[in-house]
């Protein structure tokens, strides 16, 4: 049982004490109780109790300054990302990154810099696959 919840996915809360963590570098639970109660009302043991049992996961580890605890992400920003987008993906389009892609662009209206760059990453795709060929 442990070890499912080790490799489990971050928690909404977790991925936002995570965020915070990749984003600013470590941080100790203050910085991120404040950072937290800039969005939304969040209690302080909520926020230390949530990052002690994201250290007994796995995702964070941390180091003593006297008193204080700073905490820095242990798990990667962009594999967690790919972790989240995958299982995402097979449960909301049952694995097809077309749906994914034409519904993000159905409710969000690209402007022209984003339509060019979109552009040019489907053409270094078609080139990896026909440079495979």
């Amino acid at each position: 049982m442990k070890n499912k919840k080790l490799n489990a996915a971050p928690t909404a809360s977790e991925l936002s004490i995570l965020q915070l963590l990749w984003n600013n570098g470590p941080l100790s639970v203050k910085d991120v109780h404040e950072a937290l109660s800039h969005k939304k009302p969040v209690v302080y043991t909520t926020v230390l109790k949530t990052m002690q049992v994201m250290m007994e996961r796995g995702m964070l580890d941390r180091t003593s300054e006297g008193r204080k605890h700073i905490y820095h992400a242990v798990i990667a920003q962009t594999a967690t990302q790919n972790k989240l987008l995958d299982s995402f993906l097979d449960k909301t389009f049952g694995g097809s990154a077309k749906k994914l892609v034409m519904r993000a662009l159905g409710q969000h209206t690209p402007d022209a810099e984003e339509l060019e760059e979109l552009k040019a990453y489907i053409d270094s795709l078609e080139n990896k696959k026909n440079s495979k060929k």
